[in-house]
């Protein structure tokens, strides 16, 4: 087995990965904030607690996120017409720029991850971090 050292490598991975974009996204958005807004732009609006299953936290830590957000003009909060209870999230002009914008980082990033291998290699790498991820 293989174990210790594919943890060893992805832990190196996970993290230049994170402190790369953290950079390179600051200090307008941060990588849940991109996560938030990649998924508003998929789905259009929201409710607060249909984000969670996205960012893998807890209800509180998505109010704390989406408070910032909302500070920060990257989504709006509105409440249901038809019952005040629900609060819908949807993307702002703004959030779109930021999403396109973290998006490009993040293809910038993984592309020149992806140029130290050769395509016929990228292209096995995809396959098999599709399987062990089992999709």
């Amino acid at each position: 087995m293989h174990t210790a050292e594919f943890a060893k490598l992805l832990g190196m991975i996970m993290k230049d990965y994170q402190t790369h974009m953290e950079e390179e996204l600051a200090p307008a958005l941060t990588t849940s904030q991109l996560t938030v807004l990649e998924v508003l732009e998929r789905e259009g609006k929201l409710k607060p607690s249909e984000l969670i299953p996205f960012l893998s936290t807890t209800p509180a830590a998505v109010t704390m996120l989406l408070d910032r957000m909302e500070r920060g003009e990257l989504i709006r909060r509105d409440r249901d017409e038809g019952d005040r209870r629900i609060v819908w999230v949807s993307i702002t002009e703004k959030g779109k720029r930021e999403a396109e914008r973290g998006v490009q980082v993040r293809e910038a990033y993984l592309g020149g991850v992806l140029d130290r291998i050769s395509t016929h290699n990228q292209q096995l790498l995809v396959y098999l971090l599709g399987k062990i991820s089992g999709k």
